[in-house]
């Protein structure tokens, strides 16, 4: 029913913003990295938005961009997650490090999200790992990320260097974006050497 609202931000706290168009104020729920890229300062601002229906309410979510706006409708298509552990998760990852733990089984950092159980986590996995990979909402610029999804969905030798990383604490995530770097030729300890390296470097 609406793709998108465009108008003055009049309002906003750590769960909502309300954007004024036409005179109407929209409330639209969204998550921590909408809400804190919106300022109250800017002039005309944009979000994209998903109406859901409920029998006692509509309730309007909107989201800085469509990719985080299709991760949320991919979100709220599993079994258990409603629109609040959708909104949570998505508070803690980009859509991108979101592909990531879906696509390398990181359980570890779904749960970040508040009120996301490991049950609802594995649940999450299970029933988008064979979707991920080709999601419009992974960045194309983000090749590392891209890289990362396909290796792990593959199962490509570099499985064994992200093992050993997360053996050494590691999330799983962080581990698959580091080797996904590396030439898949290489030995499992050469890629568990350079992404260590990659890892220190960025930090």
């Amino acid at each position: 029913m609406f793709y998108s609202l465009t108008g003055k931000l009049i309002y906003k706290d750590e769960q909502t913003v309300a954007i004024s168009c036409g005179g109407v104020g929209f409330k639209c729920f969204s998550t921590r990295k909408t809400i804190s890229e919106l300022s109250l300062k800017d002039g005309e601002v944009t979000v994209f938005t998903h109406l859901n229906v409920r029998e006692d309410a509509l309730d309007l979510f909107g989201f800085s961009t469509v990719q985080e706006l299709d991760a949320f409708k991919l979100l709220i298509s599993v079994s258990g997650v409603g629109p609040k552990a959708a909104l949570a998760i998505l508070s803690e990852l980009s859509p991108d490090a979101f592909a990531v733990a879906v696509a390398s089984g990181d359980t570890k950092a779904i749960t970040a999200a508040n009120g996301v159980g490991p049950k609802l986590a594995q649940r999450v996995i299970m029933e988008l790992k064979d979707k991920i990979g080709g999601m419009s909402f992974i960045s194309e610029e983000s090749s590392s990320v891209s890289n990362a999804v396909s290796s792990v969905n593959n199962m490509s030798n570099t499985s064994e260097a992200v093992a050993a990383l997360t053996a050494l604490g590691y999330s799983q995530t962080e581990a698959s974006v580091a080797v996904s770097k590396l030439s898949p030729s290489l030995s499992v300890e050469e890629l568990i050497k350079g992404a260590l390296k990659n890892m220190t470097l960025r930090f």
